[in-house]
């Protein structure tokens, strides 16, 4: 079988057999939060040989309620993560909701995000391919995982109709579950390795543990079950893990019940690269032993 394509994000490269993280508070609260959070997950992953890039969402466009609070909006969000990228010195990631956010966002975003319930929206699909930045496209919790080939295809197409005809994008899927009924959402594995045959695929962990709406008025959450996940998303190939992370997650503005404490990444990334490499030596074995 031939290896699944690679997404390049200026240096890192997914799906280079060498787990990447991209992580970060949901929202982007303050500036404060975005440069803790983001040093403090570079001390990590520089001590882990981890690429890491740094994600935090400068609008919530899908919460629950009319008054929740969905971030500094597009001008000081993008503001916020280019003090990031400057002070930290790590590509930074966030969503783009309309093809009006694409051209200011990628000004500042090494990667534009493309948010689940939106991964089906045509002009936006083909307006981020055509920026010529890497895209990584949220799986719909509504979606078949063959299916996300004509949400990469979209992508592709917008690419190699844009002014300079880049050619093929730079495209990466994350898997975030899949609706099991209401206020619940389930994790088909099968689907990391369906989907990588036409993209590199990132696990989101803590957003496949998140009930949505199970508060009434809030999304709920099991935070404690995402390092399971992401360890068994390691276990079948997983190119790149996406976790939330807070250093009070109770007292976060948004998805609290989902966000693993900063303290305890460390400790998750290191079990998962654990798994990581058992899994990598035990597909070499089997492989020599059927060779």
């Amino acid at each position: 079988m031939c290896d699944p394509p690679t997404c390049s994000i200026d240096p890192i490269v997914v799906g280079s057999h060498a787990p990447v993280l991209i992580a970060g508070p949901c929202v982007a609260e303050s500036l404060e939060l975005c440069l803790q959070v983001a040093r403090d997950l570079r001390e990590v992953c520089a001590a882990l040989d981890v690429p890491f890039v740094f994600k935090a969402s400068y609008d919530k466009a899908n919460r629950t309620r009319a008054d929740s609070y969905r971030g500094p909006g597009l001008t000081t969000g993008l503001e916020w993560l280019a003090e990031v990228r400057r002070d930290v010195g790590v590509p930074v990631l966030s969503d783009v909701h309309a093809p009006a956010q694409v051209g200011p966002a990628s000004d500042v975003l090494d990667c534009l995000q493309i948010p689940a319930f939106l991964c089906r929206q045509t002009d936006l699909l083909i307006e981020a391919g055509r920026s010529g930045k890497p895209v990584n496209i949220k799986k719909g919790q509504f979606m078949a995982p063959q299916d996300m080939a004509h949400a990469v295809d979209k992508v592709r197409h917008g690419a190699r109709a844009g002014a300079e005809r880049r050619g093929d994008a730079q495209v990466m899927i994350t898997e975030r579950g899949t609706s099991f009924g209401y206020n619940r959402l389930v994790t088909d594995f099968r689907a990391i390795v369906q989907m990588r045959q036409f993209a590199p695929v990132v696990f989101d962990a803590t957003h496949s543990v998140q009930e949505p709406g199970g508060l009434g008025g809030a999304s709920g959450g099991q935070r404690q079950f995402a390092p399971l996940l992401a360890q068994a998303a390691m276990a079948v190939g997983a190119d790149a893990l996406f976790v939330e992370t807070h250093p009070q997650p109770d007292s976060a503005l948004s998805d609290a019940a989902c966000m693993v404490p900063l303290d305890r990444m460390r400790p998750m990334l290191q079990r998962c690269l654990a798994v990581a490499q058992a899994a990598r030596l035990d597909v070499g074995n089997v492989g020599g032993e059927n060779a």
